[in-house]
C-alpha cells in the first residue's frame, strides 16, 4: 500500500500501482469526468501514471494551466484524425496546445479552406461523439521509426530518429484507428471534448526554417462545455476591435511593406511620436537614476561574438554579413548590446568604488526571428529596447537587482501596462547542458541567489525550465495580448559567468582582482512591443501625454481658419501637439472623424469664440466641457500631461 496526499493535506491509502484517474474515479464521477491530467510530486503526468510509493497528487481540471494544455493537446490529436480520415495522404507534421489553444501543421497538396475547415469540424464532432478511449504505448526508436515509416509519417519518422542516440523509449498515443507519437499528457478518452472551434489556417515552414517544406497549419480551441466556446468567441470579436496589428495601421501608427521583408515595420508620423515620447521619458528617468548613456555600434566582426557565447548559442537567431566559412573578416548585426557595453567598462581598469557601475542604451538589434512567429509590432526582426547593463560587487547584487524591479514597475505603472502583469523566475534546463555556458554547479549557485532576492522581494512568480538565457537566469515581467497569449515586456537578468570570458575585472577592497557580476536589464523593454500593447490596452485612445496629436482644432466655416492658425500657433508654444482640420466639411463630420482618430481634445472655433477671444473645447470621453480662454485650456491640459494622467 502507498500514502498519497491530495489537495488540503489529506492523505489517503491506495494500492501499490494506482493511477491518478482510479483515485479521481474513487472520490467521485464529477471529478474523474472532469479531470485532465495530475501532477505526481509536482510533475506533470497522464492520468494513466501508476503511482508505486508514497507521494503528493494533485488532480487537474481544465481550469488550471496544465489542464487546459492536456485538453487543448487531446484536441489536437481529434483534429489530426479528422484530416487523415477525410483527407488520408495529409502528413501529419506537430501538433501542440499553446497558450489560446491548440494548432497542427500538416503537408498537404493544397491550403485548406473554409469549406474544408468546416468539414474537418464537422469530422471532429464525430470522432468526439463515438467517445473514443485514449492509449498510451512506448517503442524503441528503432522500432517507433519502423511503425512511422510503415505508417509513411516523414515528418514523425524525423523526430523519432532524433531519439536514437538516447536510447530512451517513444511514447505514442492511440485513439481508434489514429496512432500519433506524443509525449502527452492526455485525456482518458475523446468524450471530454464537447465543443471545438477552428479558428484559422496559415502557412508555416516545418520547424520554422524557410528552406524546409512549406505546411498548411490549422489553429483551433476547445472546451468542455459548448457555453465556454461561446464565451471565448465573443472575446475574440472583442479581441479583434482591439488588435494592434487591426487598429495600429488603420490609426496610421504603423505598416508594413512586402518587398521591405516581414518583421520589418515601417513606423508611420504617429507611432513614431509616440516612441519618441516613451524615450525621452525612460532615458530622462534612467538618467535621474544614475545610469550613464552609450551609443554602440549595430554590427561587430564575429570575434566578439565568440568571447561572448552568441555565435556558439545563438548565431541561427543572428543576421550574419558574409561568408562564415571564409577567412575574411565575418560580421554579423547585434542580436543583444551586452558585449559592446561591456567595452565601455573595459576601457581602464576599475575599483570597487567605481561600483556599481551602470551602463544604459537606446539600443536597435536584429533578430532573426523564425518567418512563422512574426506578429504586428509585438514579434519583429528589427526592434528597439531601453537596454542597460550593470556591474556590481556580491554585496551590491540584491540591491541593484531591487533597483531596476522598481524601475520597471515604475515604468509600467506610469505608462498604464501594470495591472495586468505576471512574473517568470526563467531558469536552465538540467537536461539540456549544451544550450548554456557554465556548469551545474555554477547554475545552481546563481538560481539559488536570484531565487532568494525574488523571495525577499516578495515577488509571486512562476518557474520556467528551459527558459533562462544561455549565460544565466533571469526574472519576465509579462502580460497578456488582446487574445490572452503571454508576451514579456521586461527581462532583468543575473549574468556570473561573462565578465571572465571578457576579462572584466575590479580591484577590491583587500588588493584582489575580482570579476563583477553583470545584471543585464531592460526598463521598458522593446519599443515596438510596448507601443503594440498600449495600443491594445487604450483601442488608440491614448493618455494625453503619450498622444501623438494631442488637441484637433476644428474651423466651423473657412473664415474661421486664421483664428485657428492663431490658436494652433498658441498652443504650440506651450509644447502642445496640434492639427487643424482645414477641410470645407460640415463641423458634425469634423468632430465624428477626430473622434474616430482618438483625439483626447477637440477645440471648436466659431464665430462666438472670435468675438470672445475663447476656444470651445470639447473631449474625445467627457465631450462638451464649454468655452474657455486659451491660458485656461494649456493651465487645465498641463496639469493631465505633466502628471501623466491617465484618463
Amino acid at each position: 500500500m502507498i500514502n498519497v496526499e491530495l489537495k488540503g493535506g489529506v492523505v489517503k491509502e491506495f494500492e501499490n500501482g494506482t493511477t491518478p484517474a482510479e483515485v479521481a474515479k474513487s472520490i467521485g464521477a464529477g471529478l474523474y469526468k472532469a479531470v485532465c491530467c495530475a501532477k505526481i510530486d509536482n510533475v506533470t503526468v497522464d492520468l494513466r501514471t501508476p503511482m508505486n510509493a508514497d507521494c503528493k497528487l494533485e488532480l487537474i481540471t481544465f481550469d488550471e494551466p496544465e489542464g487546459k494544455h492536456a485538453f487543448w493537446h487531446t484536441a489536437s490529436h481529434i483534429l489530426a484524425q479528422a484530416v487523415k480520415r477525410l483527407y488520408p495522404d495529409a502528413k501529419c507534421a506537430i501538433g501542440p496546445a499553446i497558450e489560446s489553444g491548440f494548432y497542427y501543421d500538416f503537408d498537404v497538396e493544397k491550403p485548406f479552406s473554409e469549406e474544408d475547415l468546416q468539414k474537418i469540424k464537422a469530422e471532429m464532432k464525430k470522432i468526439v461523439k463515438s467517445g473514443l478511449e485514449i492509449s498510451r504505448f512506448e517503442l524503441d526508436p528503432d522500432e517507433a521509426i519502423n511503425t512511422l515509416t510503415e505508417m509513411n509519417e516523414p515528418y514523425k519518422v524525423e523526430l523519432a530518429k532524433e531519439h536514437t542516440d538516447k536510447g530512451e523509449k517513444i511514447s505514442f498515443y492511440k485513439q481508434g484507428e489514429f496512432t500519433d507519437l506524443c509525449a502527452g499528457p492526455h485525456l482518458m478518452s475523446v468524450a471530454a471534448v464537447k465543443a471545438v472551434e477552428l479558428t484559422n489556417c496559415t502557412g508555416a515552414y516545418w520547424r520554422g526554417d524557410a528552406n524546409n517544406a512549406q505546411l498548411c497549419r490549422v489553429y483551433g480551441v476547445a472546451f468542455p462545455k459548448a457555453s465556454m466556446l461561446e464565451e471565448h468567441l465573443k472575446m475574440l470579436e472583442e479581441a479583434k476591435k482591439r488588435d494592434h496589428n487591426k487598429i495600429g495601421r488603420e490609426l496610421g501608427f504603423f505598416t508594413t511593406v512586402d518587398y521591405i521583408g516581414q518583421g520589418l515595420p515601417i513606423l508611420l508620423p504617429k507611432g513614431a511620436r509616440v516612441i519618441q515620447l516613451l524615450q525621452r521619458f525612460v532615458e530622462d528617468e534612467e538618467q535621474r537614476r544614475g545610469w550613464l548613456l552609450t551609443k554602440t555600434p549595430f554590427m561587430a566582426k564575429s570575434d566578439l561574438y565568440k568571447i561572448s557565447g552568441h555565435w556558439d548559442h545563438y548565431k541561427d537567431g543572428m543576421f550574419i554579413l558574409g561568408d562564415p566559412d571564409s577567412d575574411d573578416d565575418v560580421y554579423a548585426l547585434r542580436p543583444m548590446t551586452c558585449p559592446f557595453q561591456y567595452q565601455a567598462y573595459l576601457n581602464k581598469q576599475r575599483s570597487y568604488r567605481d561600483l556599481p557601475l551602470r551602463y544604459n542604451e537606446t539600443s536597435t538589434l536584429f533578430r532573426n526571428e523564425a518567418s512563422g512567429e512574426m506578429h504586428g509590432l509585438i514579434r519583429v526582426r528589427q526592434f528597439t529596447i531601453s537596454e542597460g547593463h550593470l556591474m556590481c560587487t556580491p554585496e551590491q547584487l540584491e540591491d541593484e537587482f531591487k533597483n531596476c524591479v522598481e524601475l520597471a514597475t515604475f515604468m509600467l505603472k506610469t505608462v498604464g501596462l501594470f495591472d495586468d502583469v505576471t512574473y517568470r523566475f526563467s531558469q536552465w534546463d538540467p537536461n539540456d547542458c549544451e544550450k548554456y555556458i557554465g556548469t551545474a554547479e555554477d547554475w545552481d549557485e546563481v538560481q539559488g541567489m536570484m531565487g532568494r532576492i525574488l523571495d525577499h522581494l516578495g515577488l509571486d512568480y512562476k518557474i520556467g525550465i528551459g527558459e533562462a538565457a544561455f549565460y544565466g537566469p533571469k526574472l519576465d515581467i509579462q502580460t497578456k495580448n488582446v487574445y490572452g497569449k503571454e508576451d514579456t515586456l521586461i527581462t532583468i537578468q543575473i549574468d556570473p559567468m561573462i565578465a571572465e570570458k571578457f576579462g572584466m575585472e575590479y580591484v577590491d577592497r583587500d588588493g584582489v582582482k575580482k570579476n563583477p557580476y553583470i545584471i543585464h536589464r531592460t526598463s521598458i523593454g522593446c519599443y515596438e512591443r510596448t507601443l503594440a500593447m498600449l495600443i491594445e490596452k487604450y483601442a488608440g485612445a491614448f493618455p494625453m501625454w503619450l498622444a501623438p496629436t494631442q488637441v484637433k482644432l476644428l474651423a466651423v466655416a473657412d473664415r474661421h481658419l486664421d483664428y485657428a492658425y492663431d490658436v494652433k500657433k498658441a498652443l504650440e508654444a506651450e509644447g502642445l501637439r496640434v492639427e487643424v482640420d482645414s477641410r470645407s466639411e460640415k463641423i458634425g463630420y469634423k468632430i465624428r472623424e477626430a473622434q474616430l482618430e482618438k483625439v483626447p481634445y477637440m477645440i471648436i472655433v466659431g464665430d462666438k469664440d472670435i468675438e470672445a477671444n475663447t476656444v470651445s473645447v470639447r473631449h474625445r470621453k467627457d465631450g462638451d466641457l464649454g468655452a474657455m480662454s486659451t491660458e485656461e485650456f494649456v493651465a487645465m491640459v498641463r496639469e493631465e500631461i505633466d502628471s501623466k494622467a491617465i484618463k
